[in-house]
């Protein structure tokens, strides 16, 4: 049976909807980052400042900022993201399994979700709208 127009249309648009998926979850993922790192869009921490300098806070706001920075603009898309994977999945089994199995109990759900969508983003890449597309042009005219 033939596939109709409208599937084909909306089927063509899976690329567009990887870069908006990338571009959503990096602009999201960023907030956790500069709220540990500069108490932007609010302080998170637990006395309400910023994540000590060198302390492991730091160094995951350190990695969500920049990373969901370099995911946002999709550079280096599938390295980044494949480390900041690592950095949700080290995330949930640090600081949110110990209080209990439950992702939506211990508050673990985030970075659950996190860890495989950039696991997912490491495979698939970032999409068009990325300057890893751009780059990737450019060597191709070259």
């Amino acid at each position: 049976m033939p596939e109709s127009n409208i599937v084909a249309r909306w089927r063509s648009w899976s690329p567009y909807l990887l870069s908006v998926l990338r571009i959503v979850a990096a602009f999201l993922f960023m907030q956790f980052g500069t709220a540990k790192l500069f108490a932007v869009p609010a302080a998170i921490m637990p006395d309400g400042s910023t994540a000590a300098i060198g302390s492991q806070p730091w160094f995951a706001g350190i990695l969500e900022t920049f990373g969901g920075a370099f995911l946002l603009a999709g550079l280096f898309t599938r390295p980044v993201a494949f480390l900041l994977s690592g950095e949700m999945a080290f995330a949930y089994f640090i600081g949110h399994a110990p209080q209990g199995f439950w992702p939506v109990l211990n508050q673990g759900h985030p970075a659950v979700l996190f860890c495989f969508l950039f696991l997912y983003f490491s495979a698939a890449g970032a999409g068009p709208w990325s300057l890893d597309a751009l780059r990737n042009r450019g060597r191709r005219e070259s």
